[in-house]
């Protein structure tokens, strides 16, 4: 044997026991270049690689038996030779190596120091042979067949399995790119949500945006109303919802959403519920297209649209209570404005108190002239005239006037006297004085003693407007049914409406459609009862929006008004504990909204 190392015959050894392999590297270390595998198939791959001149063997591996691995090394190096190293006591095993195409059978319980000898003498050529090889061979083939056709099965199974796999994969990047897009939509959606304050525009623009950006067939958002026993439609975009109210005890989608603060879903809708802080607002409820319809894998994005949904209308409700808080205030400073209004109310009275002596003047001297001059005709009156039945009904008013005014002669260039003058006047003397009874009705009336009690203020409306006398469909009442009482003073109360109901009358003076709506519901939280007085004339210049509540301001010109109508009916409420605004667009008329707290909270 050489010493030269690169001369040495390359062995491969083809074994998944570690101390095996260990043992045949140091036994043969001498004779041979020993290369290593651990595994059948990497075997085969370092036996094409390496082109070895012998390759040692176990029959026991795992994936393929060392005769399956034998029959794919004749078929891919043929002319080299392969020995079995094994342990096998099982009958006839030398004969079935053999017949696997092994060249030589070395027993594992053999002495380990002629192992080298061994390999050397197959190395040169040497070859067992077996009787009956034909049979063997024959049982052999058998065998891979019968594996092969195992395999088969096995690779079929596989193939199937894959398919199935590539399916459930297929359908989840479906899924994951219908959420992606679902999550980017709702993205979108969020963000164009979130930008809006005003109540009404975020319902409206909700369920359109909702709409567009998701492809649905229609979106509806319902809120609860104050009792919580019912869910209002706020809002809908190509929905077509039945009832515009549905009661939450008993409605199966809608409803059941908002008891159980799920989401419910259909083949083709999925209601959602609005929740903020444990709190229902309602729910949001969105129609499929039959082409794409709902599955519980959407639940998910859905829910985050839902909660973004609902975090906008709640962001949105304090904004409202905010800004009226601060209108509140406004109004509330403008109080003040009113208290110190005192010194405004003798100087006006004395306004409008001024033409009365003057006119009355002017009246009295007419008719002390034209008396005067009456007698001086129907002194020459003939016998006839002094017998007229008013002959001495006349006597009588010339002695009064006389005696009113001993020193009356007639003036030598009586003035030109007609009944006009006198007329223009008695119209001067009355307006002054029925402005000065306005006046102090406006300014003595919140101070008036009050008579309070509990007051169906409904009903306290219907008498206002009957007892007004205005034309027949000229005020229309939406008054909620079974409202609770509130407590207050009645007269002042009515006084408060008549007003209202009044200037809404006049603002719309000359228009052929002049219409008024009184509503009146209770507040969403059940303490309070909210009057509405809308009409649809001119509206309020948004800069006299503050103005008008201040004592002697009207917006009414030379057609009449003390200015303290609305001044008094702020006064009034406040004393009941409530509030007064006003909302108005120029162009689409003004809607005074009233607050009253409902009589059990008047402590």
């Amino acid at each position: 044997m050489t010493n030269d190392p690169r001369k040495l015959p390359k062995l491969l050894y083809i074994e998944d026991n570690p101390e095996s392999r260990a043992m045949i590297r140091r036994i043969l270390a001498r004779d041979f270049i020993v290369l290593e595998a651990s595994d059948p198939l990497d075997g085969l791959e370092l036996a094409v690689d390496t082109q070895p001149d012998l390759v040692l063997l176990d029959i026991n591996l795992p994936q393929m038996s060392g005769r399956e691995v034998a029959a794919r090394l004749r078929t891919l190096l043929p002319n080299i030779p392969l020995v079995a190293y094994s342990s096998d006591e099982s009958p006839q095993a030398r004969e079935r190596t053999l017949a696997a195409g092994f060249v030589g059978y070395l027993d594992k319980s053999s002495d380990i120091d002629s192992i080298a000898d061994s390999l050397l003498e197959f190395l040169g050529g040497k070859r067992e042979i077996v009787a009956d090889m034909g049979n063997y061979q024959q049982d052999f083939a058998s065998e891979l067949v019968e594996k092969l056709e195992g395999k088969i099965r096995e690779l079929t199974r596989a193939a199937e399995r894959n398919e199935f796999l590539n399916e459930q994969n297929r359908r989840m990047i479906i899924l994951l790119q219908r959420r992606q897009r679902l999550l980017e939509a709702g993205a979108r959606v969020g963000q164009i949500i979130t930008s809006i304050l005003d109540l009404d525009e975020l319902l409206n623009v909700t369920v359109r945006v909702v709409c567009e950006e998701y492809g649905f067939a229609g979106a509806a958002v319902f809120l609860l109303d104050p009792t919580g026993e019912w869910a209002e439609l706020k809002a809908g975009h190509k929905a077509n919802f039945p009832k515009s109210r549905l009661r939450v005890a008993s409605d199966p989608l809608v409803g059941a959403a908002i008891r159980q603060g799920k989401i419910h879903l259909t083949s083709n809708q999925m209601t959602l519920p609005l929740v903020v802080k444990d709190q229902p607002l309602g729910a949001l409820s969105v129609h499929s297209n039959p082409e794409e319809p709902l599955t519980e894998d959407d639940q998910a994005a859905f829910q985050t649209l839902a909660n973004q949904t609902a975090i906008a209308i709640n962001n949105a409700r304090l904004l409202l209570d905010l800004n009226q808080a601060n209108q509140e205030l406004l109004r509330n400073k403008t109080l003040q404005a009113i208290a110190t209004a005192t010194g405004e109310a003798i100087h006006w009275v004395g306004n409008k108190a001024a033409p009365i002596p003057a006119s009355a003047n002017r009246v009295r001297d007419d008719l002390l002239e034209m008396s005067a001059l009456f007698r001086a005709l129907l002194a020459s009156a003939d016998e006839k005239t002094r017998t007229h039945p008013g002959w001495a009904a006349a006597q009588e008013i010339f002695a009064t006037l006389e005696a009113a005014r001993p020193a009356f002669q007639l003036p030598a260039k009586p003035l030109p006297l007609g009944l006009e003058s006198i007329l223009e006047d008695l119209e001067i003397i009355e307006h002054s004085a029925q402005t000065i009874l306005d006046i102090k009705e406006d300014l003595i009336g919140p101070a008036r003693l009050k008579n309070e009690a509990d007051l169906d203020l409904a009903q306290l409306v219907r008498e206002t407007v009957f007892e007004m006398g205005l034309p027949e469909g000229a005020v229309s009442l939406e008054l909620a049914e079974n409202l609770p009482p509130v407590y207050g003073d009645a007269r002042q109360l009515a006084q408060v409406f008549n007003n209202l109901i009044k200037n809404a009358w006049e603002a719309m003076s000359g228009r052929e459609d002049a219409h008024i709506r009184v509503r009146m519901r209770l507040s969403e939280d059940g303490k309070n009862i909210i009057s509405q007085v809308q009409d649809n004339g001119p509206g309020i210049p948004p800069d006299l929006l503050e103005r008008i509540w201040v004592s002697f301001f009207t917006t009414k010109g030379n057609r009449g008004g003390t200015g303290l109508g609305l001044s008094a009916c702020m006064e009034i409420v406040n004393q009941a504990r409530g509030k007064i605004s006003v909302q108005s667009t120029l162009g689409s008329g003004a809607t005074f909204i009233v607050t009253l707290p409902i009589s059990s909270q008047k402590d």
